[in-house]
Order: C-alpha cells, then structure tokens, then sequence
C-alpha cells in the first residue's frame, strides 16, 4: 500500500478551515482528516492551506503555449509537455483543454490544429506519463458545417469515457454575443492594424461571411442535442433571458461565461450551473467590456472558475475573493474545486473528504499572493513507496 500523510496544515473543507490538521492518502484516496501532531515522517505543512486540487474546466493556455508569439510554433507534445508542468504548478490537478474545429481558421484555429492537439492530449494520458488529469472541451461553433463533421469524429473516441464529454456551444461572431462590441473585438484581434477603418472593413467582411451560415444555428443545436445523453451541453457567452430560455428548454446543464447580469440570473433561476472566468475577478472586469465575474460572485451566481487563458488565476481570484470580503476562503476555494468538478460532472473529486480523491495543493499567502508550494495528484500517491 502506498501512503502520503501532510501535518501541521490549514486544511480547506467544503465548509471551514480545520487547524493543525493531518491529511493522510493511500492508494491515490483520502482516508483521513483530522487533528493533532501526526507522525514525524509526514510531510511538514508548516501551517500552510491545504486545498483539493483544483479543477479548470476551460483553459485555451495549451494554444499560446504552442505559439507564444505570432511567429513562433512548437511542436504540439512539447508544448503539452511545458503547459503540464506550468498547470501543476498552479495547484490544477484536472484540465479541460478548450478545443475547436475551426474551418475558416479564425484565431489562428483550424481543425487540423484540433485534432492534433487532442491525440496528443489523448496519447499523453494513454501513456501513463501525465501529472495531471488532462481532459477535453469541445468548442461546437454555431455556423460551421465543417467544423461540426469533424467535432463529431472525434467525439466518437470518447464514448466510453468515465464522464460525459464537456460540449460547449458557441458563436464568437462579431457583433453578438461576447464581442457586442465592434471595437472590444479589434482591439483584442485586430490591435496591430495602424489602418482602424481597414480594421473595421475586415470585421464587416467576416460578419457577412458568417451571416451566410446562421442557418446552420438550428442544425447544430439540433445534432447537439440528439446527443444529449451522451455529452455534457454548455452554452458559451449568453446574453439575454431569452437565450438562456431557449437552451435551457433544450437540455442545457451549464451557462459559461453569461455576458450579463440578466443572463446570469435567468440560468439559475432554471437550475442551470454557471462558470465564469478567473482572469475577469483578478482584473476587476471582463476584457470586453462584458459583467464582471466579481459582481456574479457577489450576487451568488458562480459555481465554477475557470483559468480562460492562465492557470495561475484560479488559485489567486480564490484568494482574492476571500481577501476582498466577497466571500470566506472555503466558500471561495469551492469554486475552484468542488463547484467546477460538478460543473464537469465529476463526484470523484474537488473536496477534501475521505473517500475521495487524492488531489491536493499547498499553498501559502505571501505580500497578499497565494503561492503553491506543492502539488499532488491521485496516481502520485497511488505510485509513492509505501514507507
């Protein structure tokens, strides 16, 4: 039997902080929380937070690590490789790599960049060789035929996956949704033009372009859910009560990143589990100008952070909420564990409770910062020697 004992920590329960406390881990499960001053060999906390490892359930950070700049592209298991290493870091112990099949190659996105990404995803867990539990988000773009065969070839690979493959349906056509903002959208894409009405000329061009195939809205929320039983359905960047009433008719679990106030509040008036983004409550506000994801907090309408685009924002807008009275630190923590592990659709995981798994991070607070001083996931102790 393998074995993992942590004394003299804060440990962070769904519901309050346990002082001086012992954690103990075998075979990769919790089997023990409680107080006192464990054995000497364990490993010393030194009075540190002791969280459940965190779950991220959109992250596209595996995208700018392939290619940190507009010129440069590393080869996808080396990036991979390199992502792990800075996700672990970070105290993430599960990842939902936020992929889609792209044909108009929009973002720098295409479909065969999708599917390398995701067998090199899929063989990095095959091999035995993964830190961390590394899992897929499916990005179904609205207005993309192409992209829609190739996303249902794929999802083929996962019909006997332990959970639901994550699905989330979107429209980042300019003009609607996240990017109701002309400008917000060039200067997050087009930022480089020195020709602002060129700028605006290419955006008007992509909107017609795209205005060709609003048709096919229906047909992929139509294929979406024939398949309800066998995916996990997200709707990405809602807008009004109306969107929200018509994807909740249709067998929606999650609202992602609801734009508005409005949108917010009518996902959970239908029960629906609503994510928003980490980036936004360290930043203070959306980069686009849409609600932020503090006041959601605020108002009790965040069940689950997630990274967006850097992986050290969980852990730090957990902290940050707490320190900014928006919540206490167990309240706060969920969000980056239990809440985002049910918007997944995991019971295994994102608490520190016996029985479960045993993903774990250390963190202290240091100048008003959190740091992660060590990461553990379930295979770590499952592969430990026993002492």
């Amino acid at each position: 039997m393998s074995r993992l004992t942590i004394r003299h920590v804060r440990a962070v329960l769904p519901d309050r902080i346990l002082d001086d406390a012992v954690v103990v881990a075998e075979d990769g499960v919790l089997t023990e929380i409680s107080t006192g001053p464990g054995p000497a060999d364990a490993v010393d906390g030194r009075g540190a937070f002791l969280l459940p490892g965190l779950v991220d359930t959109h992250s596209d950070g595996l995208e700018k690590e392939l290619q940190p700049r507009p010129s440069v592209l590393f080869e996808v298991g080396f990036g991979l490789a390199s992502f792990e290493g800075r996700v672990r870091a970070s105290g993430i112990t599960t990842v939902f790599h936020a992929t889609g099949f792209y044909s108009d190659n929009r973002k720098g996105r295409s479909i065969d960049g999708a599917r390398a990404r995701e067998r090199a995803i899929r063989q990095r867990m095959s091999s035995g060789q993964a830190q961390i539990d590394h899992r897929m988000l499916f990005r179904l773009d609205a207005r993309d035929p192409d992209g829609l065969t190739a996303l249902g070839q794929t999802l083929e690979l996962y019909a006997d996956a332990d959970i639901p493959p994550l699905v989330s349906y979107e429209d980042h056509t300019p003009g609607q949704g996240q990017f109701r903002d002309l400008d917000a959208y060039i200067r997050l894409y087009l930022s480089g033009r020195e020709d602002h009405e060129a700028a605006r000329a290419e955006v008007r061009e992509l909107i017609a372009r795209r205005d060709e195939q609003i048709g096919h809205r229906a047909v992929a929320l139509a294929w979406l859910l024939e398949r309800r039983d066998a995916v996990r359905m997200l709707a990405h960047d809602l807008v009004t009560r109306a969107e929200v009433d018509e994807l909740a008719a249709c067998g929606l679990g999650v609202a992602e990143f609801p734009t508005t106030l409005e949108a917010a509040l009518a996902a959970r008036e239908h029960g629906l589990l609503i994510v928003a983004g980490a980036p936004n409550v360290l930043r203070g506000g959306s980069h686009s100008g849409n609600v932020s994801a503090a006041e959601l907090v605020a108002h009790g309408l965040v069940d689950g952070l997630s990274s967006d685009y850097m992986p050290f924002t969980m852990v730090g807008a957990a902290f940050r909420l707490a320190s900014e009275g928006l919540a206490d630190l167990p309240a706060a923590v969920r969000l980056v564990t239990d809440g985002a592990a049910r918007v997944a659709g995991f019971t295994d995981r994102g608490r520190l409770e016996v029985g479960l798994r045993a993903d774990l991070a250390l963190a202290t607070v240091d100048a008003g910062w959190p740091t992660v001083r060590g990461t553990w996931t379930a295979n770590d102790t499952r592969e430990l020697v026993a002492a």
